[in-house]
């Protein structure tokens, strides 16, 4: 395959070229075998597979027949909303959860919830995708139809509810907890599988939003409890209940608006995460059972948001591994049993992404501390000491670490080679696998930097066509915070629609704008309460670099993006109509009140506390400035980016006289699943732009 040969029908299709690898990589608990997801045809059919740490023997662990295959039974609603936000495209076995100490694993699919032990499958109970084990593989936990319950898994004993409460929901994460604050678990079990601690959510107050199904039967609807930005977010509650039943009881927290981690640290204590509603602060609770106490151990403190993580780690009776970007970039500390800072492992002006593992005194961290592009696996000890780098080669990585340091588990790429895991066993390389990729000839697109107009730097990503310049150009954006866009990775490479639009001419531009990942706070925080402005602006510097080089024809500029890229894109129209004459927007957020609160209020406080910011951000305030060619794409079931948006927007550009082109999907959510789909969208995409910016074409036309 090469750019020059590829059709409509290869750029919607998923799986990407090559980027079919082994996922959701776990160490057995015995520590002697490796377990993951891997789709054997290539596709993005999942089936789970054990590799032995002593031979590095591979074998099939649960095939896809023996869960009755793909059409046994259909996806539950809990398990369709949970993809949507995991952004989850693979189907078959999709997860499992193992025990922590005995071989025994659940695995959910379609709503039933099947053990497997000794080598058998069965089906136990009918739950939602949440389930666990506790850590003696004895007892199932899991929730159904807003409650929770547990089972014995080794005899035929009936269910035990554990909790309920009518118009309440027990042990399910909440909309903005999944959504926003990447906390998808709703309960969590003790270490010695005596207790389970669970949110209780109300959401009752919250006004029912309906979503008519319109390519459903006559009346057809989906109805959510959406928390607006500065509107009623869920009521939270955390309850301990003893895990064979009993009366659950209350954890005593002091007022808080976000409830956003729980863990286990013993069998009667837990640390508790809890955020005020403009989430400037982050409070890190000891919370000890056995006398209802309840102590603030840390407080991490920002002048814009303290952003939430998964890095905290028991090191033993009187130490905590803790992430804080108290410097302006993450680095790891490790507390005293009194919430102080021991020592501090990192430092620099370089974040650490995340923490992979703790295993025979060391640390094991991910993060582009030689290159923010790229991303790398180091270690430091425990005790603090020197920084080692691990992995050597250019690219992007992922990993975990066996527990006890025996094995290590690498997933390498870069921009020229395609994801491939390498298993290691005491430093000695174990087994290899990657996806095929042969006959893939895709040139990576080049990264760049250049400045801003008031001299920061940006990273910049380029696929240029063939031939020389001027180009027409279309820029593909994002620009929103917490992603970044610009990296060494093969996804980069295999993204087909630029290669696509590549061939046929046109260079395609990416920016990591002010506001986008890894380059620590303060560059994150140049949004802070404005959102809308200096994204477009640095998108527009990016432009004007590329046009400086006489490599863009600055007549024949185009932009396209989805979600906050379809938000860029329309701002782009709007704020730069002298530069960009066409526009695809996906599933734009026209006005930041339409959209949920933990996510807007992080980055614009509340509408009444930021009028000057919400006003200055809306694209729907802004559309008698939208200038050239555009195309809004939507889906009408999209429960995220609310299609109302859209239509607010096309409300106020037919008031205002302004001239749009529609592409909607009665039933697609908040990306098209449909190959179907996603190829149509594909076809007027490229139609678009090649009459939108085709040369001499009359702006607007």
């Amino acid at each position: 395959m090469n750019r020059d040969s590829l059709t409509l029908a290869d750029v919607a299709r998923f799986p990407r070229p090559g980027t079919v690898t082994p996922s959701h990589f776990s160490f057995t608990p015995g520590g002697d075998g490796l377990t993951f997801l891997d789709g054997a045809d290539g596709s993005l059919v999942r089936e789970l597979f054990h590799v032995d740490l002593a031979t590095g023997l591979r074998r099939r662990l649960v095939g896809l027949s023996d869960v009755g295959g793909l059409e046994e039974r259909a996806v539950s609603p809990a398990e369709a909303l949970l993809r949507e936000r995991l952004r989850r495209r693979e189907t078959g076995i999709t997860d499992y959860r193992w025990a922590a100490q005995a071989p025994v694993m659940v695995l959910p699919q379609g709503g039933v919830l099947r053990i497997w032990q000794a080598g058998a499958l069965r089906e136990v109970a009918l739950g939602d995708p949440t389930a666990e084990l506790t850590p003696d593989g004895r007892t199932l936990v899991y929730t159904r139809d807003g409650a929770l319950y547990a089972q014995k898994v080794d005899e035929r004993s009936p269910e035990t509810r554990l909790a309920f409460e009518e118009g309440r929901v027990c042990g399910v994460a909440e909309y903005v907890a999944q959504e926003e604050m990447h906390r998808y678990d709703g309960f969590w079990i003790s270490p010695d599988g005596a207790q389970v601690a669970y949110t209780e959510v109300d959401d009752a107050h919250i006004p029912a939003l309906s979503i008519p199904r319109y390519a459903g039967p006559p009346g057809a609807a989906e109805v959510h409890r959406y928390p607006f930005a500065g509107a009623a977010n869920a009521r939270v509650r955390l309850w301990v209940v003893p895990i064979d039943g009993g009366q659950p009881r209350p954890v005593s927290l002091p007022p808080f608006e976000y409830l956003a981690r729980v863990m286990w640290t013993g069998p009667q204590s837990l640390l508790v995460q809890l955020q005020p509603r403009d989430q400037r602060s982050l409070d890190l609770l000891a919370i000890d059972l056995s006398n209802d106490g309840c102590r603030l151990l840390r407080q991490e403190r920002s002048s814009c948001w303290v952003n939430l993580h998964d890095d905290a780690r028991v090191l033993g009776p009187r130490e905590l591994l803790w992430s804080t970007e108290d410097s302006g970039h993450r680095h790891l500390v490790v507390l005293g049993p009194d919430g102080a800072v021991l020592r501090r492992l990192t430092e620099g002006a370089w974040a650490v992404d995340r923490v992979v593992g703790v295993a025979a005194a060391w640390v094991y961290f991910l993060a582009g501390k030689d290159d923010p592009t790229e991303r790398q696996l180091y270690r430091v000890p425990v005790r603090g000491g020197a920084i080692e780098r691990i992995t050597e080669k250019a690219g992007f990585v992922s990993a975990i670490v066996h527990p006890a340091g025996e094995a290590l588990v690498v997933v390498t790429e870069s921009g020229t080679e395609p994801p491939a895991v390498h298993l290691s066993r005491r430093d000695q390389p174990l087994l290899r696998l990657q996806a095929a990729a042969t006959g893939i000839d895709l040139p990576a697109p080049e990264r760049f930097t250049f400045p801003s107009r008031d001299g920061v730097t940006l990273h910049g990503a380029l696929h240029r066509p063939a031939g020389p310049g001027p180009w027409p150009l279309v820029v593909s954006v994002y620009g929103g915070p917490h992603v970044q866009v610009v990296q060494n990775t093969w996804a980069a490479t295999v993204d087909l629609r630029a290669q696509h639009l590549a061939a046929r001419g046109y260079a395609v531009l990416r920016v990591d704008n002010r506001g986008s990942a890894r380059r620590g706070l303060d560059f994150e925080g140049a949004i802070y309460r404005r959102m809308g402005t200096v994204e477009i602006d640095d998108q527009v510097d990016g432009v004007r670099h590329l046009i400086a080089q006489g490599l863009v024809d600055p007549a024949r500029v185009g932009v396209y993006g989805w979600s906050y890229g379809g938000y860029a894109s329309l701002l782009c129209l709007a704020r730069a109509p002298e530069l960009f004459r066409a526009a695809v927007s996906g599933a734009p957020v026209t006005e930041w009140e339409g959209y949920d609160t933990h996510y807007t209020e992080r980055y614009m406080a509340t509408p009444a506390e930021n009028p000057e910011g919400y006003a200055g951000g809306s694209v729907i305030a802004q559309v008698g400035q939208i200038r050239g060619r555009l195309l809004l794409v939507h889906g009408l079931v999209d429960e995220n980016v609310h299609f109302r948006h859209a239509a607010r927007l096309i409300d106020a550009m037919v008031k205002a006289g302004v001239e749009h082109e529609l592409l909607l999907f009665p039933d697609e959510r908040h990306m098209p699943r449909s190959e179907r789909d996603r190829a149509m969208m594909e076809a007027r995409l490229l139609r678009f732009f090649g009459e939108a910016l085709a040369a001499g074409a009359p702006q607007g036309a």
